[in-house]
């Protein structure tokens, strides 16, 4: 809509909102029996309305049926999906998915190991792009005092709770780093008594995030290991608030910001909790780095909108392979 589209949005995850349960059972079974109350809610929602292009956002809802019957109101369908659904961490998650993959007609994700294992799995054309912010939600703005007051801290991490990520925190605790952890599941840590008074816990919806991650100084980015990450929406988030981000070292981290300069980063929990405390200690040294990453975002251009157009140009124009970012 922002790049000057007409856009009607249908969201498939109507059909289970308010009802944990289901939402619980779609999850870890793949959807059964609840891809089919989602095709018919999309197949509702669209009606007899014609368009040049169905974008489909995560798609773990989308049976093959709701595929075709996109394709017959758009001529072509392209999924997008952050996270990657062809490793074992989630489960049974993505079965529809993986079902439905060989009907769309470009597949695009985030990760180049993702990229690169697509085809086998009946991609037809995959798009490799990066993660990005958005250019609203993820704006510079000063947090209110109830925001502030809320999530406040020098050092935070907001995200969710995986096993490997209970040990990282304690140990950054144990250091003695000034540290918040903002997110869910974190009760299900088998440390969690040891890191249970930095935890504010429950689900934060994006507004939410953002305040979160603004209140601190410093925010800790975290890769799933699970999901082969190599970078996360946070490496382009956190520093398009203005928020220097301290990361995990990785190769794309490292080509996506100068390391000490517009970003920090670390192979160990010990070598965080160095980075952070001597960081801590040097106020402007911490303004100039967040600076400096924020002025490459924006270098970068890794923002919804740009990689909005990517897709919409790679999904409209012939082309075969995997193109990458």
């Amino acid at each position: 809509m922002r790049l000057g589209h007409a856009v009607v949005g249908v969201d498939p995850y109507e059909v289970l909102r308010g009802n944990r349960l289901l939402n619980s059972w779609s999850w870890h079974s793949g959807a059964l029996g609840t891809a089919f109350l989602a095709e018919r809610h999309i197949r509702r929602s669209v009606g007899d309305q014609f368009f040049d292009l169905a974008v489909v956002d995560n798609g773990e809802l989308v049976p093959p049926g709701a595929v075709e019957f996109l394709r017959a109101r758009a001529g072509r369908v392209a999924l997008f999906n952050g996270d990657n659904p062809f490793v074992g961490r989630d489960g049974r998650r993505w079965r529809t998915l993986l079902a439905a993959l060989p009907h769309y007609d470009l597949f695009v994700t985030a990760r180049q190991s993702t990229a690169d294992v697509a085809p086998s799995h009946g991609a037809r054309r995959v798009l490799r792009v990066n993660f990005f912010a958005d250019e609203v939600l993820h704006r510079p703005a000063r947090p209110s005092e109830e925001e502030r007051a809320l999530y406040g801290s020098p050092v935070s991490f907001v995200g969710t709770w995986f096993p490997e990520r209970g040990p990282f925190m304690e140990t950054l605790l144990r250091r003695g780093v000034p540290l918040k952890i903002i997110g869910p599941r974190w009760n299900k840590a088998g440390n969690y008594d040891a890191i249970r008074h930095a935890v504010l816990p429950g689900y934060l919806n994006p507004k939410q995030y953002s305040a979160a991650v603004r209140s601190s100084a410093i925010a800790i980015a975290m890769l799933s290991k699970g999901n082969e990450d190599l970078h996360t929406s946070r490496s382009a988030e956190i520093p398009a608030m203005g928020i220097l981000m301290c990361a995990e070292r990785t190769s794309e981290h490292l080509q996506m910001y100068r390391e000490g300069e517009e970003a920090v980063f670390w192979s160990s929990a010990d070598e965080c909790a160095d980075i952070c405390l001597g960081l801590l200690a040097d106020p402007d040294r911490i303004a100039r780095i967040a600076e400096a990453g924020h002025k490459r975002v924006q270098t970068n251009d890794t923002w919804t909108g740009r990689t909005m157009e990517r897709i919409v140009r790679e999904a409209v124009e012939p082309g075969d392979g995997v193109h990458g970012a």
